[in-house]
């Protein structure tokens, strides 16, 4: 038997932390926008500026099902071995203070925040 050799070009992508996801779906796909949003310097604007960088992962329904299920896996692993993952102190802050200004009467586009 002989073995037929086949070349394999990798391209390795870069390292990528995202601060959100949205995820859509049509009868035939789920998609994945992973986004990371970075604040930048201009000292040229006194308005925010903010950089976003993103990468779309797609899906079929079953293999979505499947990252369910690895994911869960997963954080069962590093929760019996780490202890209960819990939502950063600094989050629940920053929840506090946006409720304390929505109940002041301010419009949510008037409110900063840092959940994206």
């Amino acid at each position: 038997m002989t073995q037929e050799q086949i070349n394999l070009n990798i391209h390795e992508g870069e390292p990528f932390f995202a601060h959100e996801v949205t995820v859509n779906f049509t009868p035939t796909q789920l998609t994945m926008d992973f986004k990371c949003i970075t604040p930048r310097s201009d000292p040229r604007s006194k308005k925010p500026n903010f950089q976003l960088k993103h990468n779309v992962v797609m899906l079929d329904p079953w293999h979505a099902k499947a990252l369910i299920s690895v994911l869960s896996n997963v954080v069962q692993k590093y929760e019996q071995e780490f202890g209960k993952i819990q939502k950063p102190k600094s989050l629940l802050k920053a929840e506090k203070k946006q409720k304390e200004l929505a109940e002041q009467g301010q419009k949510p586009s008037d409110i900063p925040t840092y959940m994206g």
